[in-house]
């Protein structure tokens, strides 16, 4: 399929400005949603609105074949429904389209380990029974005809053009004194989605999308690294600076979740860097390719020289 027209709901996120540089550089026409346009791209049409507006909304969609949503709440105001209620407005604006969104990890419990798309949802977090029940709200609404729905699931976020995601605001946030936030005695690998990756990866779906059923999930295997790799990696990107390893302060955000609902949030979801929670989807590789995809160290590197200097 040739490419054609795309909404970034929430452009101006990590996940969303990505996305619309991919679908720009592959030929697509691309709008972008959000409440003020802090990130200009040149090439892309920014429509301001509120999402909280179904008529902003239906005014943003208008005319696109390809709807991604990417808008995110807070996690400390998930909850009440809040979160449900936001995918609701999204899908009643986008009948007749294909609907792009991202999934998490959040759906699945801690023992898991390699998870697939055939593999049961029990989430271990009230976070990820909401997850869980927005997507439901999709595969409901495709399976009416209302729409068609494709998740692309991925682990941890990192290396959004915008910085500022939560590689760089928690591994790291003490760069300038030469200290990377990944505990030494950690063994675990943790499952990470190097943005511009995965914005090319929708890229390549959304092409394909009438060739798929009206609902589908495809997992996205990304980087599966221990910290003492991903600490190797950022020490060879700057071999000019001395770096040190530190642990993560999860006694000290305890203590401030007591006050903030947000780091509460935060802490809640210990589970996913405590176990091994990798992704695994042999479909979707294929659709890819055998060389899709930047190398873990690679990938580190632009993180890591972008924060250090």
């Amino acid at each position: 399929m040739s490419p054609t027209s795309i909404t970034i709901l929430g452009v101006t996120g990590g996940l969303g400005h990505a996305a619309a540089l991919a679908f720009r550089d592959a030929g697509w026409t691309v709008k972008g949603f959000a409440r003020a346009d802090r990130h200009p791209i040149q090439g892309i049409e920014f429509i301001v609105g509120n999402a909280e507006s179904t008529d902003d909304l239906r005014r943003a969609v208008e005319g696109s074949d390809v709807v991604l949503n990417a808008l995110n709440l807070p996690y400390h105001q998930w909850g009440n429904g809040a979160a449900e209620a936001l995918m609701t407005r999204a899908i009643a604006v986008s009948h007749g389209k294909t609907m792009l969104f991202p999934g998490n990890i959040y759906n699945y419990s801690a023992t898991d380990r390699i998870i697939t798309p055939a593999l049961p949802q029990h989430p271990q977090t009230y976070r990820g029974t909401i997850r869980k029940a927005m997507e439901l709200q999709l595969e409901s609404a495709s399976h009416a005809g209302l729409m068609r729905a494709i998740i692309l699931r991925a682990g941890n976020f990192y290396g959004s053009p915008l910085g500022g995601d939560f590689f760089d605001q928690l591994i790291l946030r003490e760069a300038q004194k030469d200290k990377v936030c990944l505990n030494p005695k950690r063994r675990i690998p943790n499952a990470w989605a190097y943005l511009p990756d995965f914005a090319s990866a929708f890229v390549t779906l959304a092409g394909q999308r009438e060739t798929f059923d009206a609902f589908e999930t495809f997992h996205f295997r990304g980087h599966l690294a221990t910290a003492n790799q991903t600490f190797a990696a950022i020490q060879k990107a700057v071999p000019h600076r001395r770096l040190k390893q530190t642990n993560y302060p999860w006694a000290m955000l305890r203590a401030i979740g007591v006050f903030s609902p947000l780091i509460r949030g935060l802490v809640e979801m210990r589970y996913i860097w405590d176990h091994e929670l990798g992704l695994a989807d042999p479909r979707l590789d294929a659709i890819l390719g055998e060389n899709f995809g930047t190398p873990h160290e690679k990938a580190i590197s632009t993180v890591a020289q972008r924060s250090f200097g």
